[in-house]
């Protein structure tokens, strides 16, 4: 894969695109939830969000569970992730402490699941030619 091949990632960061991204398609895998929502405005990037509640654990533990799920994003979304759509990858219980390879495989899995789900855009019908 070549580096003009690769999707551009950026960061959701403001409430609304979460909130959207919670209305869509979702995977649950082991200790990880992925959402995934087709923005349809066009734009050729995959934006990634992460997030952690308090029953994850104290802002400690939250904090390496977000921080794992951002490497594995990183890692795995260039690969297995569309252009035009958000991701937003939910910490479960166990994040922080499960072992590297098992949550590398946990995302990858739901990557891969949600990917299957997707149907693409219909195509706009061609032109009556008069």
């Amino acid at each position: 894969m070549t580096e003009a091949s690769i999707p551009k990632i950026e960061r959701i960061k403001v409430r609304p695109d979460f909130l959207a991204a919670a209305k869509a398609a979702s995977c649950s895998r082991g200790a990880v939830v992925v959402q995934a929502r087709d923005r349809a405005d066009g734009r050729e990037t995959i934006r990634a969000g992460f997030t952690a509640t308090k029953r994850v654990g104290g802002s400690v533990v939250r904090n390496r569970a977000k921080r794992r799920l951002r490497e594995a994003a990183r890692r795995l979304l260039p690969l297995l992730g569309r252009a035009g759509y958000d991701y937003v990858f939910i910490a479960r219980g166990g994040t922080a402490l499960r072992p590297w390879e098992r949550l590398l495989d946990d995302v990858k899995s739901a990557l891969i699941s949600l990917a299957a789900n997707q149907v693409p855009a219909p195509a706009a019908p061609p032109a009556a030619s008069r």
